[in-house]
């Protein structure tokens, strides 16, 4: 299994429009950050978690030829907004996308792409199968899925283990019986907003400090936003076995059984 980090921005993707912080600034690659994405490239097949608004010029940057089917973590925009660029791979597959996501998910995909969906859909729509999944594992391409469920402030998010990898955003707490879940895990990526405190999302400090009691060989910090800092002045100060990701990181030869 491989995995390549597609993106690992926050909402606002950095640099932040009209902003002339140091980060934004910034000419290291590293600090240049899409909306989060990662693609699974497992057994021949790809798939993508997550499509924000950024997933179109992900793609293309990454030349991706088909795609196989998309996991959707939780219905915020800048974890949805670029799903209708799946008809590119509907032309390609020819035939629908398969996505999976919970029922609050796939409501919100109804209503925000309801073109999609309606009785008579005009040619050249999203074609969009929708597969709905919970807190249970489930099968994907012969690989066991285990969803996590993590709260995003109030609003319930997925992660999802597959073999020795676990990829979790957006989160803000985790209940002991969806870590048992992670317990285990050799690669780890949970999000790291800032250092200041925030409501939704871990800050630096919570994301070490979760990292160290799940205690993955290599943990990686994603969701970042420009009040973090500077790539390399932050990577500095992480413990060992912590690292942050960056748009085009790519992890090989991960077990998925």
């Amino acid at each position: 299994m491989t995995v390549k980090f597609l993106g690992t921005g926050t909402s606002q993707g950095v640099p932040v429009i009209a902003c002339d912080c140091k980060v934004c600034t910034s000419r290291d690659s590293k600090d240049k950050r899409l909306r989060s994405s990662i693609m699974i490239e497992l057994g021949g097949r790809h798939i993508v978690i997550d499509t924000g608004p950024d997933f179109r010029y992900q793609m293309l940057r990454e030349h991706v030829a088909y795609l196989d089917a998309i996991l959707i973590t939780h219905s915020h925009k800048d974890h949805v907004a670029g799903l209708d660029d799946v008809r590119a791979f509907n032309r390609q597959k020819g035939g629908a996308i398969d996505i999976y996501g919970t029922v609050e998910v796939h409501e919100a995909l109804k209503r925000e792409f309801y073109y999609a969906f309606s009785a008579e859909r005009y040619p050249g729509v999203p074609q969009l199968q929708l597969h709905e999944i919970d807190r249970q594992p489930f099968r994907l391409f012969d690989t066991v899925i285990q969803p996590i469920e993590v709260m995003h402030y109030m609003m319930p998010v997925l992660g999802f283990r597959i073999g020795e990898f676990t990829y979790i955003t957006d989160a803000k707490t985790v209940n002991e019986s969806e870590i048992e879940k992670i317990r285990g895990t050799k690669i780890l990526v949970v999000n790291a907003l800032q250092r200041e405190a925030h409501i939704s999302h871990f800050t630096l400090d919570e994301a070490i400090d979760f990292a160290q009691h799940i205690g993955a060989q290599q943990t990686y910090f994603t969701h970042i936003s420009h009040n973090l800092g500077r790539h390399d002045e932050v990577q500095r100060i992480l413990p060992t076995g912590i690292a942050l990701a960056y748009d085009g990181l790519t992890l090989t030869g991960l077990k998925s059984q």
